[in-house]
């Protein structure tokens, strides 16, 4: 798709940001696998009894490969 964005909430200390690596990648191959290799710094991101930082920035990869195939 034209215009790829990718947007994240939930995880980081600043409220909603985007995420340009995977945006670059899904412009280029609408598919899980393009964005597989492609991590997100934990530095950031909330850490608190739900999940440490670390856990989140897994689980935005994690999430985002799912919504690609959904999609």
């Amino acid at each position: 798709p034209a215009g790829v964005r990718v947007a994240v909430t939930g995880a980081g200390q600043n409220g909603v940001f985007r995420h340009a690596g995977m945006e670059g990648a899904l412009a280029k191959d609408w598919s899980p696998d393009a964005i597989a290799g492609i991590t997100t710094p934990a530095d950031g991101l909330n850490s608190d009894i739900h999940g440490t930082a670390a856990y989140r920035a897994h689980l935005i990869g994690v999430m985002a490969r799912r919504a690609v195939a959904r999609a």
